[in-house]
């Protein structure tokens, strides 16, 4: 600690000033890690009286604070304060850089690593970089084992309750989000934002070992393994191996004889949608109306 001729302490730490020497003595545990206060019901340790105030509510379950607009209630004066903004639609926290205004302190900050390059925050199992401590931990789940949150319709289970309600879509029709260029629908936001990039003719993401190029680097991700010698991937009808998955769900199709993928001008079937679409630019010479079916069935594999 510093005291400085303006009557202001100082921390040696982070140099930051505070003009009353418990603001200061608080601010310092933030550095020591230490917590003097417990909690007598479960024992959790806090770093300062105040903290140990807060957490006690919820053990007494006691909302004193009450929004009379909405007949809401809350145990802390802060969360009721915060609440209160969103009827009066009170953002007095603007960003310097893009002037966007906010309801609370805790939001610009988060908004703020939207103009920062910087990501502090890193995965320790797949080393991946965030900006801000919530997505980490968010990203931690999908590492983890525990799937706990469940689709009704076909049961595939997630880490992420955000992740399930984004699965539950695909299994509804509804499809709100549209590409301009070509018009074809998806059922989530992000799916669209994928597909835009395969009008762009950027390729930002190149493969080291033969400079191919691609425009995600989820397709250099997949593409990288056909490098590799591991083929983790293996048919269990003839154990031929297949360093991607979506090459043996192809392989298999050799074996069921399945063919999924029908024209809808001669009715033909094919195993691959590749060759589907090959087919039909056989039927260019139709009439204009089996050619408009036909780009029709084009556009929507």
């Amino acid at each position: 600690m510093t005291y400085t001729k303006d009557k202001s302490y100082r921390c040696d730490v982070c140099e930051k000033t505070f003009n009353r020497g418990g603001n200061y003595r608080r601010h310092f545990l933030t550095h020591t890690g230490d917590k003097r206060q417990r909690c007598d019901v479960c024992e959790k340790r806090f770093r300062t009286r105040g903290e140990l105030k807060k957490h006690m509510f919820t053990h007494t379950k006691e909302k004193p604070h009450r929004c009379d607009v909405s007949e809401k209630r809350f145990s802390l004066g802060g969360n009721y304060r915060r609440h209160m903004l969103t009827h009066t639609g009170g953002k007095t926290h603007r960003c310097d850089v893009c002037s966007k205004r906010f309801r609370r302190g805790g939001d610009l900050k988060k908004h703020m690593s939207t103009h920062t390059t910087e990501k502090p925050y890193c995965c320790i199992i797949c080393e991946k970089r965030f900006s801000l401590g919530g997505p980490l931990k968010r990203h931690m789940l999908t590492h983890s084992k525990h799937e706990s949150h469940r689709c009704d319709v076909c049961e595939k289970a997630f880490s992420l309750r955000a992740a399930l309600k984004s699965h539950m879509v695909t299994h509804s029709k509804m499809k709100p989000h549209r590409c301009d260029v070509c018009d074809k629908a998806f059922s989530l936001r992000g799916v669209l934002k994928t597909h835009m990039l395969t009008h762009s003719k950027e390729k930002p993401h190149r493969c080291d070992v033969c400079e191919k190029a691609f425009n995600l680097r989820s397709v250099l991700k997949r593409h990288t393994l056909t490098h590799s010698k591991m083929k983790p991937h293996a048919c269990f009808v003839c154990k031929k191996g297949f360093s991607l998955g979506g090459n043996l769900k192809r392989h298999m199709l050799t074996h069921t004889g399945e063919k999924p993928h029908q024209c809808i001008v001669c009715e033909k079937r094919f195993r691959q949608g590749d060759d589907l679409k090959k087919h039909m630019f056989t039927h260019t010479k139709a009439g204009v109306g089996k050619l408009f079916s036909a780009r029709a069935a084009f556009k929507s594999l």
